[in-house]
């Protein structure tokens, strides 16, 4: 079911939370695999970044990554099945600070047949980060009427 939000039309909505020790615990255990299982190559870049200058603030940009990645498959309901895969959604930054997501095939592809934009926020505290991620119909499938003046 498709829900109207101003001109936009949502698709899906997912939301996830996640405590901080359980990705470090695993970061623990398995590091550089962890990281190339979950990030994306870009991610992996400011992950490293931010790790060198602070393992605190990496461990924290993992979490966050992680629970984005979650969220979105959760707003697309595919959860983690193909063509959904961990390193081929990325949240990055814009120049301003603001999230976005970027896509890598196959997955782009898939969808950019069903999907319009996608929306996501990312947050952390002390011992929990977490995700929310917005995904909207395509714009071609949206009424008629409901198109922003």
């Amino acid at each position: 079911m498709l829900t109207q939000a101003g001109g936009a039309r949502i698709a899906g909505i997912g939301l996830d939370l996640l405590r901080l020790d359980r990705v470090e615990r695993v970061f623990e255990r398995h590091p550089e695999r962890f990281v190339r299982r979950i990030l994306g190559p870009e991610e992996i870049q400011t992950f490293h970044r931010r790790y060198a200058r602070d393992p605190r603030r990496g461990i924290r940009y993992l979490a966050t990554r992680f629970a984005a990645k979650e969220a979105f498959s959760k707003a697309i309901g595919l959860g983690m099945h193909s063509p959904m895969a961990w390193s081929r959604m990325q949240t990055l930054n814009a120049p301003g600070g603001r999230p976005y997501v970027k896509l890598s095939e196959p997955l782009a592809g898939w969808y950019a047949e069903r999907f319009g934009p996608a929306h996501v926020s990312v947050t952390d505290e002390h011992d929990i980060v977490a995700a929310y991620v917005v995904v909207e119909s395509p714009a071609d499938s949206r009424h008629p009427d409901s198109s922003p003046t």
